[in-house]
């Protein structure tokens, strides 16, 4: 059964969903913005995965006995492990309607856009750390860790965001979003490692020096506001970049409260480098 939902608004978008009987949809913490008084809502450490959102319950048929009880327990352990290694919430909150049609709101949280994506169970969907706003139970929540060179000198530390099964999964950036296929130009494309908000498995995703050692890549490391690196990204599927990255955003509001040292050159000068 499909998702029902609108995303709605502009600047701040967010969506609205239409739970009928029988769905369940998940968010993380912090995401959720109101309910109709018929939806239920329970907070779990868990999160749907490896079985397309089916959740054991304590002495159900599948639960095994204490055996079943006692893998169920590790494998939320090593979820809730693996996303404060990525810096994520420990929880997810599940909204299930009784009795009828109910309506759930959820917002990202940043200024920007909100994309739906529909999984067929045939490709999995990658994404930035703190996109993922809410899925249906049957789309499976992981993170995937990437290479150490990779993730050092990408903007998404060592870990993206990683969904598979099938249903529908909401995603949210910054500022506008714009759809593109590596195939489409030349099979590669390079952008600032901010801007990449999601991008379909068999998408190839690297990170590379911006210029040589010489005059002109010191120029555009010191002055050129992207720093030493430019994300690359090949191969035939589909792309989403984001207009606004989260150090703009933040060099912007330092600035606006005279907190930006910075001055006119960007690169290697701003506030955030390491």
């Amino acid at each position: 059964m499909t998702l029902q939902q609108e995303i709605v608004g502009n600047a701040m978008q967010m969506a609205v969903v239409s739970l009928q009987p029988g769905q369940t949809v998940y968010c993380e913490a912090g995401k959720f913005l109101f309910k109709t008084t018929n939806v239920t809502m329970e907070t779990r450490l868990g999160g749907p995965s490896g079985g397309g959102g089916q959740q054991s319950q304590p002495g159900g048929s599948g639960s095994g006995g204490m055996g079943g009880l006692l893998r169920q327990a590790m494998g939320t352990a090593m979820q809730a492990g693996q996303r404060a290694l990525a810096g994520e919430s420990l929880a997810f909150q599940y909204f299930t309607t009784q009795g009828g049609e109910g309506t759930v709101g959820f917002a990202g949280v940043l200024p920007g856009e909100m994309r739906a994506l529909e999984l067929d169970g045939t490709r999995a969907w990658f994404a930035e750390k703190d996109a993922f706003v809410a899925a249906e139970s049957t789309v499976d929540f992981g993170i995937a860790f990437q290479g150490g060179r990779t993730g050092r000198s990408g903007g998404e530390g060592f870990v993206l965001e990683k969904f598979t099964g099938r249903g529908t999964v909401t995603i949210a950036g910054a500022g506008n979003f714009i759809d593109l296929n590596p195939a489409d130009f030349g099979g590669r494309v390079e952008v600032d490692t901010g801007c990449v908000v999601a991008f379909e498995e068999g998408i190839q995703y690297g990170v590379q020096r911006v210029g040589g050692l010489n005059r002109q890549g010191v120029m555009n490391a010191v002055f050129g506001g992207e720093g030493l690196s430019l994300a690359t990204l090949e191969g035939n599927g589909r792309v989403i970049l984001q207009s606004l990255t989260i150090e703009s955003l933040a060099n912007a509001l330092r600035k606006a409260q005279g907190g930006d040292k910075q001055g006119p050159t960007g690169g290697l000068f701003s506030t955030n480098a390491q």
